[in-house]
């Protein structure tokens, strides 16, 4: 197969995985203003990738908070996905999230030659489908697009963590929902 053939076989699984996942109804309007991304960003993805919209990407790109995930995504060269319609939930861990990493994990990742494992981390923050209130419930688990499961705990006095990481914000997108995290997830090895 050739490369091409290969991204496309993954996108059209990820699309089909979404559209087969369980969604929260929601009539809610959509509370974040909508942006541009950057030429960067605009230029790379598929044909007819909406990058106008307030799509989880954008929301992203739009946070000061959400630089160090934004250029994992540009590195993994995934913003196509996340810029297609969905819907998704991302679990998107915040800049202090990273950089509370062991020293040097987050410019290896960013290695051309690490883009796999790169790409298994990002796609275990992404759930195909919207998981969000009622739906975040104690003991869930959810199921991401790396093939792996998270976990999904409600404390006592409300605050809901996904695999330990606190949600601390949600912000919904036009094709999605993205849940702001204190903590980076790192998927479990197989």
């Amino acid at each position: 197969m050739t490369h091409f053939t290969k991204n496309s076989l993954v996108a059209l699984l990820f699309v089909l995985v979404a559209a087969c996942s369980p969604q929260e109804n929601t009539n809610e309007e959509v509370g974040a203003e909508a942006t541009t991304p950057s030429n960067e960003v605009a230029n790379k993805g598929q044909a007819g990738v909406d990058t106008e919209s307030n799509n989880v990407l954008n929301i992203a790109i739009k946070s000061p908070d959400h630089s160090t995930l934004v250029a994992a995504v540009q590195a993994a060269e995934i913003e196509h996905i996340l810029a297609n319609n969905g819907p998704f939930t991302v679990f998107a861990p915040v800049n202090d999230a990273f950089a509370a990493l062991p020293e040097g994990t987050v410019d290896n990742l960013l290695k051309p030659e690490n883009k796999k494992d790169l790409v298994n981390i990002l796609y275990y923050h992404t759930a195909p489908g919207i998981y969000k209130g009622a739906l975040l419930t104690d003991g869930r688990q959810i199921y991401q697009a790396n093939g792996q499961n998270v976990l999904i705990e409600v404390a006592e006095d409300g605050t809901v963590t996904v695999n330990g990481a606190k949600i601390l914000a949600t912000v919904d997108g036009s094709n999605g929902v993205v849940h702001v995290i204190d903590k980076v997830l790192l998927p479990p090895s197989k």
